[in-house]
């Protein structure tokens, strides 16, 4: 995004395809987990809208969860405005509510450190399970108006994504789709927005290299798509879990 309200309005209306690697466990006695990433991508896509106006970007985070199924985190990216770092501090609690289906309830607050009037809380919820031989997760994020940053708009983001584990192989098949609803005028007049990608990810013991296409329905008038980075593009991971 090339300026910040851009940047903070565009978090509500578009699509993230960002795999990154999954994260490794340390589990101490007293049923607290630590587990965390550190990840390079060739572009930071956030809900399908380039957050690093379309460079690489370096990101990383660590979650401290419980056997409660409390947890709490931050993450992090260099991107392409404010004064070029996100920081994100999320927490939440996450449960199995029937065998093989898990809860998630929590919220994020998304930091620009540096930058007056920048912060962004969107409160979720998600469930998760198997499907067949895909692992499926479809959610709800709600950004409400009010917040500085923010102004009278408001944003919600609604989201499945879909992986299957090729069998006999490191390989895994991922799929996004997402739709957001907002009184901005990212996404067009009626501020709506559909993002996608597919791709696939190789892991190798702490290490996972992704490659995935990206693209939103975003109109192309005026050069619009482009200007604010949703158009189509094919991206790189590389991470590692710690």
């Amino acid at each position: 995004m090339k300026t910040l309200s851009r940047a903070c309005l565009g978090m509500l209306l578009a699509a993230a395809a960002l795999p990154t690697a999954a994260h490794a466990q340390n589990e101490d006695s007293d049923g607290i987990t630590v587990s965390g990433s550190a990840t390079v991508v060739s572009d930071y896509r956030f809900r399908g809208f380039s957050q690093s106006n379309e460079e690489a970007a370096i990101q990383g985070g660590i979650t401290v969860s419980h056997d409660s199924g409390l947890y709490l985190g931050t993450w992090g990216s260099s991107i392409g405005f404010a004064n070029g770092t996100e920081i994100d501090v999320f927490g939440g609690y996450a449960r199995e509510i029937a065998p093989g289906l898990t809860a998630d309830v929590g919220a994020t607050l998304y930091l620009y450190p540096g930058t007056a009037n920048s912060s962004v809380i969107e409160p979720y919820f998600a469930v998760s399970g198997d499907l067949g031989p895909a692992s499926v997760k479809t959610g709800i994020a709600w950004a409400p108006g009010g917040q500085d940053s923010l102004g009278d708009a408001s944003g919600v983001y609604l989201y499945t994504d879909a992986g299957i584990a090729v069998p006999n192989t490191p390989f895994t098949l991922k799929g996004h789709v997402g739709f957001a609803k907002s009184g901005s005028f990212l996404g067009g007049a009626d501020g709506d927005v559909v993002d996608y990608s597919v791709g696939v990810e190789a892991s190798w013991k702490m290490l996972t290299l992704g490659v995935s296409y990206v693209n939103t329905d975003a109109p192309k008038f005026g050069g619009y798509k482009e200007s604010v980075g949703a158009d189509g593009a094919v991206l790189f991971t590389l991470g590692a879990a710690f």
